[in-house]
This record gives structure tokens, sequence and C-alpha cells, in this order.
């Protein structure tokens, strides 16, 4: 293996943990099988012009026919985690009442053919797929959905709860409170700023709730939520840009950290909020902030803030992905030591990093070497954040395949495996091999070592 390879393994401890990820939606397909109902992303994906090429999830990368070809893959990738999503209208396709056994048999299969396979589960329970019969009922907006989670948690803890390596309550609750119900580009498509901000007041709830069903039900895995996030910079120097990216801060990171490790929203963003700011009852804060036992954060690149236009990286010169977002990888140690000093972390996990490109499959063979350097890159900033005493604990690549990506629907490829959407065959991209590389370095240099193993012969 390269050098590289070697040197970034010898700077993480014997047990980091090495895995890929993706989520139910994005992959899994057989929407309207085995009595699976619909999600806000169903009904969504049928709005005209909601998504960049008119697609859907209906088959996806039909991981829900192909399991047990994909777990081989992951399998294969010399990894020993998995982080997957479970699609909450699979197994309760009304989001109340009735529990769906084919739904949740799925998940026992995943489950239980990770374990044979020696790969660690470990589980989301919301990655944005709500049940749409939730929504018409006032989803995120209604506080009785946060009860209907905290029900859904528990049965999901009483079924699996024994077998899997931990437990995140939701993904990305700022995505879905600010994409999905102040811009509207996103699921549900909503664009109201007081609407937004009770939706995350009542994501953040849920995530209390549904820990403390958890915990009731005996859950032994570890609990946590999974957030984006990213340093935020100020476009210049003026006392207006700086607080324009103070405040952004506060919508992003403090809006968030501050409400699960200090059980309080931060004032000066209530303060901007003034009318808009969401409705909290007493006790609230209090089941937000229930211990966490792992904080998963997810990092793509940095954003810069600003009163003037919005900064264009391409014509700034900067280098950057398919999504056109800047490759940043010293945010990421930026922000890990950040949050380090502010605040009294649980044991940290990347849970998403990764970069889409125009990945081209030539002669059987996908040679995308911008997605090595900005894995590599983002690696290495992970070890100088682990050195500055971040307790990290593991990183998991965005994603394990090319698959639906939400409003940009299949024209935006993250996978470390290359996906014919036609004929749904997987192939290795240079990336891929070079992450499997990398994890067997780092299990060869922690390997115990054998009496005479270096001796001649």
């Amino acid at each position: 293996m390269s050098a590289v390879a070697r040197a970034l393994a010898r700077r993480f401890p014997r047990e980091f943990v090495w895995g890929v990820a993706t989520s139910a939606y994005q992959i899994e397909g057989a929407t309207h099988e085995d009595g699976r109902g619909d999600s806000i992303w169903d009904e969504f994906c049928r709005r005209p012009g909601a998504i960049k090429d008119g697609s859907n999830g209906d088959r996806a990368c039909d991981h829900y026919h192909r399991l047990d070809e994909d777990l081989d893959l992951i399998a294969g990738l010399g990894v020993r985690a998995y982080r997957f999503s479970m699609a909450w209208p699979r197994v309760q396709p009304q989001g109340a009442g009735a529990w769906n056994d084919k739904g949740f048999a799925f998940y026992e299969r995943l489950v239980d053919g990770l374990l044979a396979r020696g790969i660690a589960p470990y589980l989301t329970l919301y990655h944005w797929d709500l049940p749409q019969a939730l929504q018409e009922k006032g989803g995120w907006m209604s506080r009785d959905t946060t009860v209907r989670f905290a029900e859904y948690a528990s049965e999901v803890a009483r079924r699996l709860g024994d077998r899997v390596a931990s437990i995140a309550t939701h993904n990305e609750p700022w995505v879905i409170a600010i994409l999905g119900h102040e811009a509207g580009i996103f699921a549900p498509g909503l664009r109201s700023q007081k609407t937004a901000m009770q939706v995350a007041h009542h994501l953040l709830l849920s995530h209390g709730f549904a820990l403390e069903a958890l915990r009731s039900q005996g859950c032994r895995a570890p609990l946590g939520i999974v957030l984006n996030q990213a340093p935020i910079h100020a476009a210049t120097d003026s006392p207006e840009d700086l607080a324009k990216a103070h405040l952004d801060d506060g919508l992003t990171i403090r809006w968030y950290m501050d409400a699960l490790l200090h059980g309080r929203y931060p004032d000066d963003v209530l303060s901007f909020l003034g009318a808009d700011a969401p409705h909290v009852l007493e006790g609230d804060m209090d089941a937000i902030r229930q211990p966490l036992d792992f904080l998963g954060i997810n990092y793509y690149t940095r954003n810069v803030s600003g009163t003037g236009a919005p900064r264009d990286p391409v014509q700034s010169g900067k280098e950057v992905t398919d999504m056109g977002w800047e490759v940043f990888p010293r945010g990421l140690s930026e922000l890990l030591t950040r949050l380090n000093k502010d605040y009294r972390l649980p044991p940290l996990y990347i849970m998403e990093n990764g970069a889409a490109y125009r990945d081209r499959l030539v002669d059987g063979r996908v040679a995308d070497a911008d997605r090595t350097r900005y894995l590599q890159s983002h690696i290495a900033a992970m070890a100088d954040a682990l050195e500055a005493g971040v307790d990290l604990r593991g990183y998991f690549v965005w994603s394990l395949l090319d698959n639906f990506e939400w409003a940009d629907g299949y024209s935006k490829r993250f996978g470390l495996v290359h996906v014919d959407y036609e004929t749904q065959r997987r192939t290795l991209k240079d990336s891929a091999i070079w992450y499997r590389g990398l994890c067997g370095e780092h299990v060869g240099i922690h390997a115990p070592r054998v009496a005479g193993a270096d001796a001649g012969g």
C-alpha cells in the first residue's frame, strides 16, 4: 500500500473505528414493497421541479433486494463498522399504531448479516424520511410527533437494541429544520423561519424523549445524535461581517450544542429570532439535555459568512467538489479543537465525510484521484485533532455507494463504489481501493506481534 496510507494509519490508536455510511431512502429502493408506507421524500419527489433530474428513490441502489451482495461489498473493503439508517415508514407505515414485521425483518437481516461478517452496526433512527401520514398531521411542527418518535425508538430498542454498536437519534437536525422548513429545498418543502425554528426545537425534544425511551428499555448500546457542523469564517474583517459570522455560528453550531450540552439556547440567537423563536415548555430543555454517550459530527467544508453577495469559491480560485463546496480539510481540525475547547464533550465520531466528483467508469475502472486526495487530507486533519487532545473514536466515509443525492437526484456521486443505475452493477473506485488499503494498514500496524515474525528465513 502507499506510504501515505501507512503514515496515516500510524497516527491513529488501535481501537479507532474505520467505517462507511449510507442512509435508507438514498439506497434502499423498494418504496412500495412489503408494507412500507410513504415518506415525506416520496411525496416531495412527486412535485414537479423539486428534484434536479426529476428522479426519486423508488429504486435507488436496489439495496433492499441486494442486501447480501452489499454486505459482502462492505466486508471486502476491510472496514469494521457500517453506519446505516432505518426507514421509519418501512417499520411503522403510519408513524403510529401497527408495526410492520416485514420491515423489521429486513433490518434484522441487515444487522445479523453485518455481525456475521465481523462488522459493527451503527444505527441511525431518523435520516429525514418521516412517514407522510405524520406530515399530514403537522409533521415536526406538531409536538405529538416527538412522542411518536420516542415510541418508535422504544420499539427499535426492543427488537434490535442488543445487537447494534450504537444508536443515533437524528441525522443533521439543522438540515431537516432549515433546508426542509425554511429554504424549502428539501422535504417537506416549507418556507418559514418561524416554522423552521419550532421544528428545530421539536427535533431536539424528540431526541431527548427518544434517549429516555431507549434507556427505559434497558438498551445498552451507546446513544447519541449526529450534527452537521462547519467553522464559520467571516468574509472580511469588517464589524458587520464578523457579527454576521458570529450569528450564523449561533444558528448552525451553538443552537444545537448549547441545547444538548448546556440545556439552553444561545441568547444572541433568541434575540435575533424575536417572535420567530420557538415555543418552549417548562421542562423541555431538561429533556433535551440527556446524557450523550457519543456525538456524531458530519463535516464537508467550511462556511464563509458576510453581509455582501455570497462568496463563490470557484471565482476565488479555490478547489471545489462537484457540489461546488470548497475543499478545506483544516476546517475539520479547527472545528473539532474548537468544540473540545468550548464544551465538555462525550466521545466524538466523524459520521460523514466525503466528496462528490464527476466520476467516469472507463474500462471497468473509476480513477477518482481527487476523492482519494480529499480523504487523505481530511483523515490527516482528524489525526491533527487527535494529537491536540480531541477524544475522537471513529471515521465513516460518506458514502459506501453512489446514490440518490436528495434534491440533486442521481446527478452527484459521493460513493466509494460506482453504481450503474441501469444494471445496478457495483464497481470499486480507486478511492475505495485506497481506503481498503488504509484499513488494512491500520489493522496490520496494530496487529499483535508474533514471536520470531521478523526473523529471516
